[in-house]
């Protein structure tokens, strides 16, 4: 499978923010958060390389895969007309089969 273009939706470029405020608020200096924060955007990146090598999550919405990230953090994203785009990204513990099922 060829290399896919990864995209990111408004609201996985919202969490990375909040978690970027987050870190620097419980004390991480700024060039720190950056690092963790450019971090998961070049693991989001990677996905691009084999979208389909994470597991699929359909409980948790219509072609959702979740990535985990450094045992702190989970990507959710999905394949979508020849791009990966990046859901949502969750930090620290926050229930995110709680927050992305669907209705």
């Amino acid at each position: 499978m060829r290399r896919l273009a990864v995209r990111f939706r408004e609201e996985a470029i919202a969490d990375l923010t909040e978690i970027l405020d987050h870190l620097i608020s419980e004390g991480a200096g700024q060039g720190t958060a950056l690092g963790f924060i450019g971090r998961i955007q070049e693991k989001c990146e990677t996905i691009g390389g084999l979208p389909e090598g994470y597991p699929a999550r359909p409980d948790l919405g219509p072609g959702i895969r979740i990535a985990g990230f450094e045992r702190s953090a989970v990507i959710a994203y999905r394949l979508h007309d020849e791009t990966v785009e990046i859901v949502n990204v969750f930090y620290g513990g926050r229930d995110y089969e709680a927050l992305m099922r669907p209705d």
